[in-house]
């Protein structure tokens, strides 16, 4: 009996940097364990600035560095359809959270969570946007995205076993 995908959808402001980044970064890490054919990744953004742009160009960039290509990603802003559709809803910071929150019908307002909930070693639970920050904003939103994709991929693992 084939198993039902598990579907992720990683939500920020725009789609450009944060949530793209941890699209590509999760979805390199499902490719890598072989689980393509049970999870399906795809991000968003909470508002329609840049609705059909590719990532950021220092996302790019970062996620480049390590081997990353998010180029295929074009943002796309939030739909009613995603509540439903996706099992996982895993916001970038509070203000989308609460945003995500705001536009969710009741019977789908427990697949939302902070994404960083899976990255343990960090006390904050935020991924700060590095849009207008320093050059090292780009990194250090990789690394947090990167913890967290290690900590929702087992917790995933475990349920598929």
């Amino acid at each position: 009996m084939k198993k039902e995908k598990i579907k992720i959808l990683f939500v920020c402001m725009g789609n450009i940097c944060r949530s793209p980044t941890a699209h590509g970064v999760f979805e390199s890490r499902v490719k890598s364990e072989q689980l393509t054919d049970v999870i399906e990744v795809d991000s968003a953004g909470t508002h329609s600035y840049h609705i059909g742009e590719k990532p950021d160009r220092r996302s790019q960039d970062t996620a480049q560095k390590h081997g990353i290509d998010l180029n295929y990603i074009r943002s796309r802003q939030v739909v009613a359809h995603d509540f439903s559709y996706y099992d996982y809803i895993l916001a970038m910071d509070n203000d989308n959270y609460g945003l995500l929150e705001q536009a969710c019908p009741e019977q789908y307002k427990d697949k939302i969570a902070l994404f960083l909930e899976y990255a343990p070693t960090y006390l904050s639970k935020e991924v700060p946007d590095p849009y207008y920050g320093g050059a090292t904003g780009f990194d250090d939103v990789f690394a947090m995205v990167d913890s967290a994709s290690i900590g929702l991929l087992e917790v995933l693992k475990k349920r598929l076993d």
